[in-house]
Formats: C-alpha cells, sequence, structure tokens
C-alpha cells in the first residue's frame, strides 16, 4: 500500500476495536479522575503535528508512576483494548492515533529527575521528562544532554521515534545516547533493559529493540541517557550561499574534512523568508548554513577559520558571528520555529512533512533534484536539514480542503523517499515510520526483514494491544 492509499483509508475510517464499557468502569475505579473519557481531552491525545485525522480514543488516563502504566496495560491486556502511549505530541508521522481504537495513556505526569550520576556522565529520567527540563536539572554539574530534536518532546517519545536532530552530527542520536530503559510490556510486567556501565556483552541488546519501536512493543517508564561536558567555548555562524548547491557542497567539504563541528543546518531561501516574517529578523534571504562549534577557545577559531575559508571558496558571504548565549539562542530559536513560521504563512494550512537521510557524499544528488521537484509542483514548501548527517526535511504546505494539493505533496514525498533510497539512503532519518512511511519501509528493508520485524511483535505482543496499525500492517 502506498502513502496515499494509506492516508485515503485512514480518511475513510480503519475499523474500530471495541472498548468495552465494563473496561472503562474498571480503568476509573482504579485511576478515578486520571482517567476521562471527555471529548476535548480525547481529541486533544488523538492527534499529533501529522497530516492524519483519525477517531479519537475512547478514554485517556494519566499516569503518574510505573505502577500505575503496569496497571492500565494489564487491565486493557485483559479486555484485548490497544493502548497508545502519549508523551506531548509533537511526533510528524500518525504514531499517536487511535487507528484501531483504545486509549490513550499519558506519561507526562512521569515527569521526576531520578537520579543524576555526574561522574559517570549519566542521569535517569521517568519517561515524561522533557529535554529541556533534562538540561535545566543538570546545568549545574557542567554537564547537558545533547539531543535536540527541536520540539520540547519528552525523553520517552524520543527514545520511541529514536529522534536525533540538531546537534546529531557530533553527539549522535538517541540510539547511541540511551543506556538503560525500564519498560512495561504488552502485559503489564515491568522489565529493565540496560545499565548505567558504558558497554555490554550480555544477552539480546533490548534496549535498542525498544528505541525506535514507536510504542509498539511497549511503554518507556524510565531512561537512562549519556550526559557530556559542556564546551568551553561555543561559537555560532550564519552563513549565506547564492545557491542551496553551493551550501550542500559546503557541508560535505567540512564533513569530509573531519571538522568536529556541532552542528550545521541548511535553511533553504523560501524558509528564511518565512522566520524572517515569523521571528521579526532581517537575515538575506538566500540559502544559508546555521553552525555551531564547540570545544577550547583555540579549537573553535580554528575550526571557524577553516570552515569560513571553505565556505568562502564556494561562494559563501555575510558570516554572522554569535558568541553570547543569547545571540545563539536568538539564532537557533529562529531554526527551530520554521515550521510554525510556515503554517502561518498560509491560514488553515496542513502540511505533509517528510524527511530523509542519505550517505554524505549523496546529498547534493538527493536535495537539488527535490528541490526542483517541488519549485515545479507550485506547492507552498519550507526545507530544513541537519545536513551534517546527511539528513533534511521537506514540509508541503496544503489546503485540506483540496484533495488535489494533498495528492500532489504525497507525489512529491514519495518521489523524494524513493530518491533516497536508491541512493542508499533511508525513509526517515528521524521522524520514525508511524502511518506515513509504512511502504516505504518495506521498501527499504524488503519483505524478509519486515517478516522478521512483525514476528517479533507477535512474539512480545500477541494480542496486538501495543499502538496498533504503525510501522507495518498487522
Amino acid at each position: 500500500m502506498n502513502s496515499l492509499a494509506t492516508n485515503s483509508a485512514l480518511q475513510a475510517g480503519t475499523p474500530q476495536r471495541a472498548v468495552p464499557a465494563a473496561f472503562i468502569d474498571v480503568l476509573k475505579s482504579r485511576f478515578a479522575e486520571r482517567c476521562t473519557t471527555a471529548l476535548v481531552v480525547r481529541e486533544q491525545h488523538g492527534r499529533d503535528e501529522s497530516s492524519f485525522d483519525a477517531p479519537p480514543p475512547a478514554a485517556v488516563v494519566f499516569a503518574e508512576s510505573t505502577q500505575d502504566v503496569a496497571d492500565a496495560v494489564k487491565l486493557a491486556a485483559d479486555y484485548r483494548v490497544p493502548v497508545i502511549p502519549f508523551g506531548v505530541g509533537t511526533s510528524l508521522e500518525g504514531h499517536l492515533l487511535a487507528v484501531q481504537g483504545g486509549i490513550s495513556l499519558d506519561v507526562s505526569r512521569m515527569n521526576q529527575v531520578l537520579s543524576i550520576n555526574a561522574e559517570d556522565l549519566t542521569v535517569t529520567v521517568q519517561a515524561g521528562v522533557t529535554r529541556k527540563e533534562v538540561n535545566e536539572a543538570v546545568k549545574s554539574t557542567g554537564l547537558f544532554f545533547p539531543i535536540d530534536p527541536g520540539a520540547d518532546a519528552t525523553l520517552g517519545g524520543m527514545c520511541a521515534t529514536r529522534a536525533s536532530g540538531t546537534n546529531a552530527v557530533r553527539y549522535g542520536t538517541m540510539r547511541e545516547n540511551v543506556l538503560a530503559l525500564e519498560v512495561v510490556t504488552a502485559q503489564g510486567d515491568i522489565i529493565r533493559t540496560g545499565t548505567r556501565a558504558k558497554k555490554s556483552s550480555a544477552g539480546y541488546d533490548l534496549t535498542r529493540l525498544m528505541v525506535g519501536s514507536e510504542g509498539t512493543l511497549g511503554v518507556i517508564t524510565e531512561v537512562t541517557v549519556k550526559l557530556y561536558p559542556l564546551p568551553e567555548a561555543i561559537s555560532a555562524a550564519i552563513c549565506s550561499f547564492p545557491s542551496i548547491e553551493a551550501a550542500v557542497r559546503t557541508t560535505i567539504q567540512i564533513i569530509q574534512l573531519g571538522i568536529p563541528i556541532a552542528r550545521v543546518e541548511l535553511i533553504d531561501a523560501n524558509t528564511v523568508r518565512l522566520v524572517n516574517a515569523h521571528a521579526k529578523l532581517c537575515l538575506r534571504e538566500e540559502p544559508l548554513l546555521l553552525m555551531e562549534f564547540h570545544g577550547s577557545p583555540a579549537s573553535v577559531k580554528e575550526q571557524a577559520e577553516t570552515v569560513q575559508e571553505i565556505a568562502s571558496e564556494l561562494g559563501g558571504n555575510d558570516f554572522e558571528w554569535a558568541s553570547t548565549p543569547e545571540e545563539r539562542t536568538r539564532l537557533w530559536t529562529a531554526r527551530h520555529n520554521a515550521y510554525f513560521a510556515a503554517i502561518q504563512s498560509k491560514p488553515g494550512c496542513r502540511v505533509i512533512a517528510t524527511d530523509t537521510c542519505v550517505p554524505i557524499s549523496r546529498l547534493a544528488d538527493c536535495l537539488l533534484d527535490s528541490v526542483a521537484e517541488a519549485d515545479a509542483s507550485g506547492i507552498p514548501y519550507f526545507l530544513v536539514g541537519h545536513v551534517g548527517d546527511g539528513n533534511f526535511h521537506f514540509g508541503y504546505l496544503i489546503d485540506p480542503t483540496k484533495p488535489e494539493e494533498r495528492a500532489t505533496a504525497e507525489r512529491l514525498n514519495h518521489a523524494l523517499v524513493a530518491r533516497a533510497l536508491a541512493l542508499d539512503g533511508t525513509c526517515s532519518g528521524e521522524h520514525g515510520v508511524g502511518l506515513h512511511k509504512m511502504d516505504f519501509l518495506l521498501t527499504e528493508t524488503g519483505a524478509g526483514a519486515v517478516d522478521m520485524m512483525r514476528n517479533i511483535k507477535k512474539a512480545l505482543d500477541p494480542d496486538n494491544i501495543m499502538n496498533p496499525g504503525k510501522i507495518f500492517t498487522q
């Protein structure tokens, strides 16, 4: 099934599994006012930042402890009712939608920082703690948590979607930074995966299995992640380019020369214009790279000078430096608000968002052809990219009342992902599969690999109650 068909089927209404009144009664008996069937709350928990629509869940349960999660899942297992974990609702591929009915299990109140082990550079938190809350909690130790997907997502959600973001080129993704998890299984059992040790060869790597599982194998309740020393010096720079190709070629040279840049973000001219209007900035309305350098004062100076030299050779100009925290925050806030700037530019629009990741040497080939197709389509769009690791994002702005615009956006999305796969890339660098990328996952990995995933799902969740209908058909 291609993504157009997936969306059409969802819009038409996927059959909902029964949620017995007796089940709602026992939930309310156990959780009292923390179980609600109020429509406004159910609707809030029945949508994310994707363009998909589905009926809201039958109820929302607000968990405040791992035992709450275990009890809710055990009751759901008794009645064979789907459970969809919910953090703050920032996912982009329909992960939170109750496509087969069921309940939403909100872990946002599980927001305790459980232990900070500064000597070992680790922190353990409940799944509802957000990335900004982690950094606020550890800032007095001189450490920080670098994974920054833009939105202030919960760490449980970031684990579930294997998030990364702007710092991934230097610090990696959630896959590299999660050491251990506590997980509630589909049977309501509580298990632990991994330890705070930096490495292990003890048994199957269940931590890696859960990271990226999108709530389909269990509910993550605790997370232990790596921390890093705050850099002695940080400097950010903006550099404009005459073309996207020049900006991309600069990025490729930076990475291939082994310059340890911490962040390098591409923003196309369309997006610069939208960000300027939204954030009241005066950035030059050309493709630009937003870069950040971490290290000692001497190493930061050396990195920056080398990058400036590379950029100048490829037509880069108007380097703007930001060394104070306030200046850097201004620049990165503008970058992180690109999505909101875009949707405000076309009131009432919906965003068909997609992301791909390719080997750095193929980045220009993939990106330039995709830009040409988007320009030719006439559909407004924005483009941002964590291009230091070959990852970029398109957001196509459509009028939800015009099916032809959705069809055009999905055609562009299909061509973009097919191009990335043909270049040995992936259908999703960080958004996950959810509903939108199921057909692309099959193309990327092959039927045998998807069958293996499906068999793992059946073994761990035989009644298919954990976020059913996501990643692959079940």
